[in-house]
């Protein structure tokens, strides 16, 4: 029902925020307890939210036959089962915020509200078609998340890359969602392609992604990064650009290649070069 290879949009950038924090000076990270801590926090998350996502939507993927055939629908899986795994994986979540305390209680007094507003995206296409951008920010928070568990702080690095992640999210799921974009009309729900069609929506993701880039140049100076960081973007930005390729108005049958393959090539590749910058700076 949730496949480990989601978590690899968001887990690199919670990696990348939190090796960008230890990177400035004023925090020191002892033995393994926080970064199991961040992997606790971004496994129990990105579970909790999915399947609370199957759950509150098994009706609606039953109508839609481009999803009839989840687990829920197709009965393989008992609801119950579905909502208590969700329980625990929130639990899971929360837990990984207590691996922070005594020193830094931020990230289990915020656990709370960012479960809220992660389980909440789920209900989001009912009532705006910034549902997109629901799911940006709930994933773009995750390495300012990781900064503050780090740092006890947020400035403008953590904002600067949270940013980015919530518009390349929201452009690749707008890219994701155009096609249900039939069936989210006669079903009643609210997103970017029902609303402004295909070939419109298309154009918002690419605007998107590219101010996802353009943030990602400012936090390159900002930090400051060096050359490895900026070819990395570079790289990025054409990969981005080969996503949109192979997503048309009058050809969706790439958007899955677009969705998985790209985009979690684009989230461990900056995760990689941003590693590898920051340890030429510091020979």
């Amino acid at each position: 029902m949730i496949k480990f290879s989601h978590t690899l949009f968001a887990l690199p950038f919670a990696l990348m925020g939190a090796a960008l924090a230890v990177s400035r000076p004023g925090v020191v990270v002892h033995g393994v307890k926080p970064w199991l801590g961040i992997g606790l926090c971004m496994v129990g998350a990105r579970s909790a939210a999915m399947a609370f996502n199957r759950v509150v939507d098994r009706r609606i993927d039953a109508a839609n036959p481009r999803t009839a055939s989840r687990h829920l629908p197709a009965g393989t899986l008992k609801t119950s089962g579905v909502v208590v795994f969700t329980v625990i994986s929130c639990m899971v979540f929360i837990a990984g915020t207590a691996l922070f305390l005594p020193e830094n209680p931020w990230p289990l007094r915020l656990s709370l509200p960012v479960l809220g507003w992660l389980l909440g995206y789920s209900l989001a296409k009912r009532f705006t078609s910034l549902a997109h951008v629901w799911l940006g920010i709930a994933l773009g928070m995750a390495p300012a998340a990781a900064w503050v568990a780090l740092r006890g702080e947020l400035t403008i690095e953590p904002v600067l890359l949270g940013l980015a992640v919530a518009l390349w999210v929201s452009g690749f799921d707008i890219l994701y969602a155009c096609q249900d974009y039939e069936f989210d009309q006669s079903a009643g729900l609210h997103s970017i392609p029902a609303r402004f069609g295909i070939a419109k929506s298309l154009r918002i993701a690419a605007w998107l992604h590219a101010c996802m880039i353009s943030l990602l140049v400012v936090l390159g100076i900002v930090m400051p990064m060096g050359a490895i960081f900026f070819l990395g973007l570079a790289a990025a930005a054409i990969l981005l650009t080969y996503e949109h390729r192979l997503v048309r108005p009058e050809d969706l049958s790439k958007v899955n290649q677009a969705f998985f393959q790209v985009n979690i090539v684009i989230s461990i590749g900056l995760l990689v070069v941003t590693l590898i910058d920051l340890a030429v700076q510091g020979l």
